[in-house]
């Protein structure tokens, strides 16, 4: 069994991690903003996995068992907040919004040694955006009941596989109607949002290592890369091809 790591206080600064490297499971007492200002960095906890681009953030609360995996060459910024500071009030992990100035005030708290004035100044105000930051809905549950965790494997080993609920119930040994309950109860979502949640992962993932658009449309199951644009642009506010140049 892997031991995991617990550290008193979630660290703050700046860690570069090179393609398909990462942190391993760990835990800390208090609260952690975790930002890639380059590349895509994906969090995975107990509950699911959290993908997060340079205009997303991860919030992990305090005591959440996690680890990080950088996809593309990752500029790594991590922030620790104490327990006593929790401008979000929760108690999962969830990605956030991160505008120009909350980007900045992030990268300003990881790099260079400031004096406790500056810092002081600079966590108050990053707090306060961190308030204003809007939650995203990009996790990417896991399932506990193992048809329907079957099915997930299925999907996740190839994001393209196009068989219906019912054609991959029939492989897991469940209904489409079973399947579809599970869905809802496990996941919070429906099967049809769940799969195109899980698509857009894998894009970020293969857009992070450098594949065209429109390869990483076919490899995730979209029929053009015209569709694939238009699913992106809705889900994150940008097309692919602007997905790291931002």
């Amino acid at each position: 069994m892997m031991e995991i790591r617990h550290l008193p206080e979630a660290p703050t600064g700046r860690r570069p991690l090179a393609p398909g490297t990462g942190i391993d499971a760990h835990r800390h007492d208090t609260h952690q903003i975790i930002y890639a200002c380059r590349g895509v960095l994906s969090v995975t906890t107990g509950a699911g996995t959290w993908v997060a681009p340079a205009s997303r953030a991860i919030w992990i609360p305090a005591g959440t068992v996690h680890e990080h995996r950088a996809h593309g060459r990752t500029d790594l910024r991590l922030v620790g907040v104490s327990d006593t500071d929790d401008p979000l009030g929760l108690a999962r992990p969830a990605v956030l919004a991160v505008g120009p100035l909350l980007r900045e005030l992030i990268i300003a708290c990881t790099g260079d040694r400031l004096d406790s004035g500056e810092e002081r100044r600079l966590r108050a105000v990053l707090l306060d955006q961190l308030r204003r930051s809007p939650e995203q809905p990009f996790h990417l549950p896991t399932a506990r009941d193992p048809r329907l965790a079957a099915v997930c494997a299925m999907l996740h080993d190839d994001p393209a596989d196009g068989r219906t609920l019912a054609q991959l119930g029939t492989a897991a040994g469940a209904s489409a109607r079973t399947l579809a309950r599970l869905c809802r109860a496990e996941l919070g979502m429906s099967f049809p949002q769940w799969r195109t949640q899980l698509r857009l992962h894998h894009a970020l993932l293969l857009l992070a290592d450098g594949v065209a658009v429109t390869t990483v449309a076919h490899r995730c199951g979209w029929a053009s890369a015209s569709a694939f644009i238009d699913v992106f642009r809705r889900a994150l506010g940008y097309t692919p091809g602007r997905a790291f140049t931002l």
